[in-house]
């Protein structure tokens, strides 16, 4: 039976289409997590909303989640690197290491924080990746420390903002493990799953 994730991403993502999130339950299977999702359309003629088949969705090898059941508007999956989510899995790690005192902290700090938010925007928040062992504040005048283990798209941003504080920085990027897969995110507005793979059937189709 083909995969219908093609065809529900189409119904949702057209220009008069809605999705409906019914129901989200753990499956039988260990880390999947299955969904019902009904597809609708606006019926100019009616001034509402028409059903156009529902279908169940199975995340398999979920690594995170946050779901809201109730409508949404659009929907996609992303692969690789394409969105700030993956970053975490699909990247490499790396440790970000600086020696050095700026002259001006208070400025490096709001440059980390402004660098953090336009890595990852509203999908992750300070401080994760970052040395939690000591404030900020603290750790940025202690003259050298680990900044943090985090993706290499984060520690790329941050190590310009260090150097351009005149501090010296070494990168240590670490190895994906061979054997793990690549997760893929699939985003219905501000929901998301994380998973390895996503697979849809129709509901009330042979």
């Amino acid at each position: 039976m083909p995969d219908k994730l093609p065809q529900l991403l189409a119904e949702i993502n057209a220009d008069d289409g809605y999705g409906v999130c019914l129901m989200a339950q753990m499956d039988a299977v260990p880390d999947t997590l299955q969904f019902i999702i009904a597809t609708t359309y606006y019926d100019e003629a009616v001034g509402g909303l028409r059903a156009k088949a529902r279908y169940i969705l199975r995340a398999i090898g979920v690594q995170e989640h946050r779901i809201s059941m109730g409508m949404f508007r659009k929907v996609a999956v992303h692969h690789a690197e394409e969105h700030p989510l993956l970053y975490e899995y699909n990247s490499y790690p790396t440790g970000l290491f600086f020696k050095g005192t700026p002259d001006d902290v208070h400025g490096l700090m709001v440059d980390v924080f402004q660098a953090y938010s336009s890595t990852f925007g509203l999908w992750r928040h300070l401080p994760q990746y970052l040395n939690v062992q000591k404030p900020m504040l603290d750790l940025f005048t202690s003259g050298g420390d680990l900044v943090g283990q985090m993706p290499k798209p984060l520690a790329e941003r941050l190590e310009k903002v260090l150097i351009h504080h005149g501090l010296e920085t070494k990168v240590l990027v670490g190895e994906k493990h061979q054997e793990a897969p690549d997760m893929k995110a699939l985003l219905f507005d501000e929901s998301y799953i994380v998973a390895i793979d996503f697979s849809v059937d129709e509901l009330g189709k042979a």
